[in-house]
């Protein structure tokens, strides 16, 4: 059966920016696969447009009808179907005349089962769906599981109906191959017209000829660039090109350029400019304000600091662009003045004078004010300071946990939440505090999301360490634990800065020291004892943390399962025991450890301890012993040194004693003191072995 590219077109009021991408992508995605399910297309191609005022999606291979279906239909019980004479009830003949046949069929049924579970069964073939019927299922099916931020209700021309969706839908075109497809949507039926752009196009109205030309016509008869991926291509191009003719190199924001992709149907990238003076401003402020009120690409040099030079991209190509140049221009100048504004005034006011302002910030209805969250933040940063330095580094993590949130109070951040941190740095600087307490003030946030860099000093390590366990601590003792997907106050990602900064960072502190500290922090009577839950959920993190970096799980288990002290040591531990695995001893200790492990598990009481050379009656209970005092004591060498490889590379000398002992010993003896003696070496052998980690979970 022959096939024809379908074409199917919402053209709609312009779409909300933010939500463009997803919506084009959801639109051809469940299209594709509504039509798929019903047999009109089988390894068809899809390409998805989406512009401000349109959704579109161009399905390859579609059938005009698809293929009939045999399909076995079970009707009942042949002792309901058929009377003691053979002949068909009346329950049968009713049964069947609802579904279309008659009684010249009653010879065509099958039976199916045996005794009282025998069955009939009437064999059929359904038509396989039209397109007309197919594509309306599907256009509803698509329509309704849309990722739509916000419903709109609006009504139809007659005046009288309403219907909800995104933006109001003004047509819809339906085309398979060259054909219009009878379908209607949202009160609208499918026809080959639709618009181009509003000021650009050649003609009002495109009538578009066939399901392969909607792209090509929109571009030549509507200067619209249909596709979401294609437009961006070209507004990365333009950017790129008008960058270099200034010298200089747009800033990077994929965000912003989605967004800017979904506000213009024809790019047009042109330069703009504004004052000089204004770059005494912070640029941060300066290009969060560009960004994110005028949708600007602000432009950076060579060393990627801020020029006055920003790149507009426009939805229209006038003759003369200096109209649209001059205009947003002139638009950008009040909120470059406003950001100065806010600038110049916060320094009016030391930095310091805003702390108490924070005990009349509400942080948590249960964990009290934003300035009693200050004081405990403080202590923890305080005892950090004290464990990785000195009483000066203490001392300075002190005042920069003391500052670090009071920011929050100032007219900058109030208008750009982005900014906390940042212009706390600024302030600080300003006010003559020392760099390392300005620069932590700013990094005690990071890392705020994945890849993003660590505190870059000493001081901000430890207020960035005590903020995020002060946040676990807290929200952890009063019960807010994430479940599922959400996690309202980002714990994971709190849990996973606290890793990566003890790791990266190889801070020589232990995780329950820190657990601790942070709940020391608090006011007895405020926290539920969650210590270990909060213990539990960064091992858990740090197992999915060791897993994405290439380690298997037994591996990342083997380690972990030993609940090691030190984070920063986990890496160093995890890469022993790859080597490990690879040395031709590993898969028979592992099994011999596991085996161990087992045994002693068994032991009713305390597992025996002191081994006694003098009752040993097998050579192979001497041979272990003497291995054992030769390369325990190089094991734990390199073990204490930190050398967890060489530590575990000793082990491997173990392996022929150890066979030999499980081969020739009766470790289970009838004479009780024989068996303990017996018991308390392997369980000399068993901490030997599982220093590093336990070897059992690398066991096939």
């Amino acid at each position: 059966m022959s096939t024809q590219n379908l074409l199917v077109e919402l053209f709609v009021e312009e779409l909300p920016p933010k939500a463009l991408k997803k919506l084009g992508e959801s639109f051809a995605e469940t299209m594709l696969s509504s039509l798929k399910a019903q047999g009109l297309t089988a390894n068809s191609s899809v390409i998805s447009y989406a512009s401000p005022r349109r959704l579109a999606v161009q399905v390859g291979d579609v059938l005009a009808q698809a293929a009939d279906k045999p399909m076995s239909q079970k009707l009942m019980p042949v002792s309901v179907g058929v009377d003691a004479n053979g002949n068909p009830t009346p329950a049968l003949l009713k049964k069947l005349a609802a579904l279309g046949a008659d009684d010249s069929v009653i010879n065509q049924l099958k039976r199916e089962g045996e005794g009282k579970n025998e069955t009939l069964f009437l064999d059929t073939v359904v038509a396989g769906a039209k397109l007309a019927d197919g594509l309306q299922k599907a256009l509803e099916e698509t329509l309704a599981r849309l990722p739509i931020p916000k419903v709109m209700t609006y009504q139809l021309a007659d005046g009288w109906d309403t219907v909800n969706f995104v933006r109001p839908v003004h047509g819809v075109v339906a085309l398979h191959g060259v054909d219009v497809v009878p379908v209607s949507v949202l009160g609208l039926k499918a026809r080959r017209e639709t618009s181009g752009h509003r000021y650009e196009a050649k003609k009002p109205v495109i009538s578009i000829r066939d399901a392969d030309s909607y792209a090509r016509q929109l571009r030549e008869e509507g200067a619209v660039i249909a596709g979401f991926a294609e437009r961006r291509e070209e507004i990365v191009r333009q950017l790129e090109a008008a960058a270099a003719k200034e010298g200089l190199k747009p800033i990077q924001d994929d965000a912003l350029l989605d967004e800017v992709t979904a506000l213009v149907e024809l790019p047009n990238v042109l330069t703009g400019r504004f004052e000089e003076a204004f770059l005494e401003v912070p640029q941060e402020c300066l290009i969060l304000t560009m960004k994110a009120n005028q949708k600007y690409f602000p432009l950076l040099d060579a060393n990627g600091k801020l020029t006055n030079k920003f790149l507009i991209v426009s939805n229209i190509k006038p003759a003369d662009a200096s109209a649209v140049i001059g205009g947003n221009e002139r638009v950008v100048r009040p909120r470059l003045a406003d950001a100065k504004f806010f600038f110049d005034q916060d320094r009016k006011k030391p930095l310091e004078s805003r702390v108490p302002g924070l005990s009349k910030v509400v942080y948590h209805n249960k964990l009290g004010t934003q300035g009693e969250r200050v004081e405990r933040v403080m202590a923890i940063a305080r005892a950090i300071g004290q464990k990785l330095g000195s009483e000066e580094l203490a001392m300075r993590a002190d005042r920069a946990a003391l500052l670090a949130k009071a920011d929050l109070l100032t007219d900058m951040v109030g208008e750009f939440p982005e900014l906390q941190g940042i212009m706390g740095r600024y302030y600080a600087l300003h006010d003559g505090e020392k760099a390392q307490v300005a620069e932590a003030i700013e990094d005690h946030y990071k890392p705020r999301f994945a890849g993003d860099e660590l505190p870059r000093n000493d001081v901000g390590v430890c207020v960035a360490l005590a903020d995020k366990m002060e946040t676990l601590a807290g929200l952890f003792g009063i019960g807010q634990i994430p479940t599922g997907d959400k996690d309202p106050f980002a714990l994971r990602r709190h849990a996973l800065g606290v890793l990566r900064i003890l790791i990266e960072k190889s801070l020589p502190l232990r995780l329950f020291d820190l657990v601790n500290m942070a709940f020391s922090a608090f006011p007895k009577g405020i926290l539920g004892a969650a210590q270990t839950d909060v213990e539990m959920f960064m091992f858990e993190r740090l197992g999915g943390m060791m897993r994405e970096q290439g380690y298997s799980a037994n591996e990342v288990e083997a380690v972990l399962c030993m609940n090691p002290a030190r984070i920063d040591l986990v890496p160093l531990q995890l890469l022993a025991v790859r080597a490990f695995t690879k040395l031709p001893e590993a898969e028979s200790l592992a099994a011999a450890n596991k085996r161990v492990g087992n045994i002693l598990k068994k032991v009713e009481g305390e597992v025996p301890v002191d081994v006694s050379p003098t009752l040993f009656k097998e050579m192979a209970e001497t041979a272990l012993f003497q291995a054992l005092g030769e390369i325990k004591p190089k094991a734990d060498t390199a073990f204490e040194s930190g050398d967890y490889s060489a530590s575990l590379q000793t082990l491997a000398a173990l392996k022929a004693p150890v066979d030999a002992f499980f081969d020739g010993v009766m470790v289970n003896a009838d004479d009780p003191a024989l068996r303990a003696n017996r018991l308390a070496l392997l369980n000399q052998l068993h901490q030997t072995m599982n220093r590093v980690a336990d070897l059992s979970r690398l066991a096939v």
